[in-house]
């Protein structure tokens, strides 16, 4: 049996869909990462099933919608905080669990965001170790309160904001609090170099390093030298980090000889926030935490020489919960049965032999479905946010129309039919809060009887430094 692939996954935080140059981006040189899509197969209908962290990143590494799993309301709240009783429940398979069990060794690398108590961490769900942060890096002491700014962001894009302050923020080396308020600005070199680290120490085993940048993510703290150059800011200087990273960790596989071995997979957890003169979701409408394409529609790059073609462009409608029976294809492992998954086996679109099995996706925001989508029409079924949610029928033609701009039901009622049935049985097995429906085949989210914080601002832990004097917070 020849040897099973190596995977790197790389996955950013708040990356939007026109934030990169080989997705059309003119405001931020990538280099590396515009190289990496010429080694392999840019995909350019790949949807992440939630607008927002928590729910993307369980649903990608289990493989299931989120409500699937329980991921789609935390007490009210669309994402995990510090300190919540809740996380991804330790029966589900994710990938890390699903390849270790094949004897692979597994790492991840930064945000986790999945639950930061003792059960739902890292370690116990299949990574051998960790070396990051638990949530997000705005959940740490920050300067001010949210501003009018954020507020006025994050409430239109239907977040309800939790009270301040929050705990330090920890970094986790795989159970344990080694430090809080950490130099934001070292972190992804930092990362780059236990990545690093774990691919040198994998020896002949195979391994599975899942990359989870804190870039581009608000508050933007990013190592000096990644402003020079830039032509957008901080944002542009994030931009600039995160291709340096994967630019690093291409050479390593390089340096190892690992590059014909190894499976490399680029994306972002959600769309951009698109903050004024910041990210970009160009040409597609809305922005994170929205149903629009812009907040779920999100870069993917795949590399394995021989396996996935290079220099192509697919526009297959694939999605994030794909990976995981693709991985398993791809890598000859089992996925052990804890239940139905939603995610289907991409091996021959990637190949570029078959077209994606995949006829319809649903958007989730989380416990609503706003739209389904086929290969060529999206049926929006719900507008507005919360407080002012109602029904509508609006049909897009994403070939024609890749803005969402045109309402073209009224021509199309046999779309808008077929559509709606395929809406209706998605319902009826995971549920929408719209008409109060539970769906027939959930999971339990993980829960613990009490959460507890990580870390403490009492000021006498000898590791906790000032505040972060950014108020921005995303």
């Amino acid at each position: 049996m020849t040897r099973r692939p190596n995977i790197v996954l790389i996955n950013c935080d708040d990356l939007g869909y026109g934030d990169l140059g080989c997705y059309g981006s003119d405001a931020h040189d990538t280099p590396r990462i515009d190289h990496l899509a010429a080694e392999g197969t840019m995909l350019t209908s790949f949807y992440m099933a939630a607008p927002v962290c928590t729910p993307s990143r369980g649903a990608m590494l289990t493989g299931c919608y989120p409500p699937r799993i329980g991921f789609d309301d935390f007490d009210g709240q669309r994402v995990l905080f510090p300190g919540m009783r809740y996380g991804l429940n330790p029966s589900e398979t994710t990938m890390a669990s699903m390849l270790k069990a094949a004897g692979y060794r597994t790492h991840i690398v930064g945000k986790w965001h999945c639950g930061d108590q003792p059960d739902f961490l890292p370690t116990n769900h299949g990574f051998d170790t960790w070396f990051g942060l638990p949530y997000s890096n705005d959940m740490g002491n920050q300067a001010g309160t949210w501003g009018e700014e954020e507020i006025a962001t994050l409430e239109a894009a239907g977040f309800q904001l939790p009270p301040l302050p929050y705990p330090p923020l920890p970094v986790m080396s795989d159970t344990e609090v080694v430090e809080a308020q950490p130099d934001q600005t070292m972190l992804t070199r930092r990362y780059v170099d236990h990545a690093i680290d774990q691919m040198r120490a994998a020896g002949d085993d195979p391994f599975f390093l899942y990359f989870a940048h804190m870039h581009v993510h608000l508050p933007l703290y990013v190592e000096d030298r990644f402003h020079d150059g830039s032509r957008n800011g901080p944002y542009g200087a994030a931009v600039h980090a995160i291709d340096w990273a994967t630019g690093a960790l291409l050479d390593e596989l390089d340096h190892l000889g690992l590059a014909d071995d190894t499976i490399v997979i680029f994306t972002s957890d959600n769309g951009a926030l698109a903050r004024p003169g910041e990210g970009s979701n160009l040409p597609l409408r809305g922005r994170k935490g929205s149903t629009r394409d812009g907040g779920m529609r999100v870069p993917c790059i795949v590399r394995w020489p021989g396996r996935v073609p290079s220099d192509r462009v697919s526009d297959e409608l694939t999605s994030a919960i794909d990976l995981l029976p693709t991985l398993a294809t791809w890598c000859r492992v089992s996925r052990p049965e804890v239940g139905p998954i939603d995610g289907h086996d991409l091996a021959d679109v990637l190949a570029g032999s078959a077209s994606s099995p995949r006829d319809v996706f649903a958007y989730y925001d989380p416990r609503y479905l706003e739209a389904v989508r086929d290969d060529r029409y999206k049926l929006r079924l719900i507008a507005g946010r919360d407080g002012d949610r109602r029904s509508v029928r609006e049909l897009y033609d994403l070939a024609s129309d890749i803005g969402e701009t045109t309402d073209v039901a009224a021509d199309h009622p046999d779309v808008v039919a077929r559509l709606e049935a395929a809406a209706t049985a998605i319902r009826n097995e995971l549920g929408d809060a719209m008409d109060a429906s539970t769906g027939t085949s959930r999971r339990r989210v993980g829960t613990v009887p009490v959460g507890h914080h990580l870390t403490s601002a009492d000021g006498a832990h000898p590791i906790i430094i000032a505040e972060y004097d950014l108020a921005d917070r995303g």
